[in-house]
């Protein structure tokens, strides 16, 4: 797909809405996934290098249902984005109207705008149409960096670029290489690890995967579910064959055989742990195929909030070819199903 890219745009004096993703945990106040805050540094240095650029950042943090919620507000993140970022942020409580402008008008070069949480409006979710314009009407172009919402048909997402040239950032263009890479014709062998919960948002990526991949390994609450369903698998897909007390995580024959596939592997994607790796001794699994991942030679993806946090809490981003933003999201791409955000960025021919 031919999509119109940041690098296409002229943004000389204008006024411009990125919208990023920062919906990050934050424990005790402190932040916990810095490197969703990181994605979007190169569209925001791209953007505020051009003459007279004003940029303001939009997001959505957790759930508040369409109401102000003080636990969801971006003005959490102000401190740790202007570190990241190395640009003094402002933030406003509000994402459209009067105030967005006028904070826009005083904004002063090198200066970058945050806008507090899209979804305190319930219009956000529903894609309503007068809401999306609402977003827009203050601004002259909207860039979408954010590829973890790239599976939601959301005001955010989708609306503003029916009122406002729209472009793909510097990360989301990042995403769909790396992901397009494991996807179509990828090296051989081939090895998909999948774990987590909710077999039913899994089990379209594991039959995708059967048809290119070499291998298929299945690990975490989905593993059980599929033994106690009895669900037909083809010989690529390997359940495990042991696991360590309560079956909260892989055993050590399970550890051992999937380690052994690992290491021959060309391309490794993972996506979900291997049992209730939060708590001790249910770490193990998810430790050892980390560690195998590591140690491979393989071109090797992650993705999925507590994947990425394993990699986190082990200093051990920079080890892995890629880790990508998106939970949900990347699970949809790599399944080969619609991607509205993406879709509304193609070039019309």
């Amino acid at each position: 797909m031919n999509i119109k890219k940041i690098q296409e745009g002229v943004f000389l004096s204008k006024k411009v809405l990125v919208r990023a993703d920062f919906n990050v945990a934050i424990v005790d106040g402190k932040i916990q996934e810095h490197y969703k805050l990181e994605a979007c540094k190169k569209s925001v240095d791209h953007l505020s290098g051009q003459q007279g650029a004003k940029v303001a950042l939009m997001s959505h943090l957790g759930r508040p249902d369409g109401k102000v919620n003080l636990e969801f507000s971006l003005g959490q993140i102000k401190e740790e984005l202007e570190k990241i970022l190395n640009k003094k942020i402002v933030f406003i409580d509000e994402c459209i109207g009067e105030k967005v402008a006028k904070s826009l008008e005083k904004l002063q070069e090198g200066e970058i705008l945050l806008l507090e949480n899209v979804r305190f409006h319930s219009e956000e979710e529903v894609n309503d149409a007068e809401f999306a314009k609402q977003l827009a009407e203050n601004f002259d172009v909207f860039v979408n960096d954010a590829f973890s919402v790239c599976h939601r048909d959301q005001a955010s997402v989708t609306g503003v670029t029916k009122f406002l040239p729209s472009f793909a950032g510097l990360w989301l263009q990042e995403e769909i290489k790396n992901l397009n890479k494991v996807i179509h014709e990828p090296l051989q062998p081939a090895t998909a690890i999948i774990g987590g919960a909710k077999i039913e948002t899994k089990l379209p990526l594991i039959n995708k995967f059967e048809q290119t991949y070499a291998h298929i390994l299945v690990g975490g609450k989905i593993a059980n579910e599929a033994i106690d369903q009895k669900t037909e698998f083809s010989s690529k897909v390997i359940l495990p064959m042991d696991f360590a007390i309560d079956r909260l995580d892989i055993g050590p024959k399970t550890i051992a055989r999937f380690k052994d596939i690992i290491a021959v592997s060309k391309v490794v994607v993972w996506n979900g742990p291997m049992g209730k790796f939060e708590e001790k001794p249910y770490d193990c699994g998810t430790k050892e195929i980390l560690d195998a991942i590591i140690e491979s030679d393989a071109f090797t993806l992650i993705g999925g909030g507590e994947s990425v946090q394993v990699l986190e809490e082990n200093n051990l981003m920079d080890k892995v070819s890629f880790v990508s933003t998106g939970g949900g999201a990347m699970l949809e791409y790599l399944s080969g199903n619609h991607m509205p955000g993406i879709e509304s960025l193609r070039v019309v021919e």
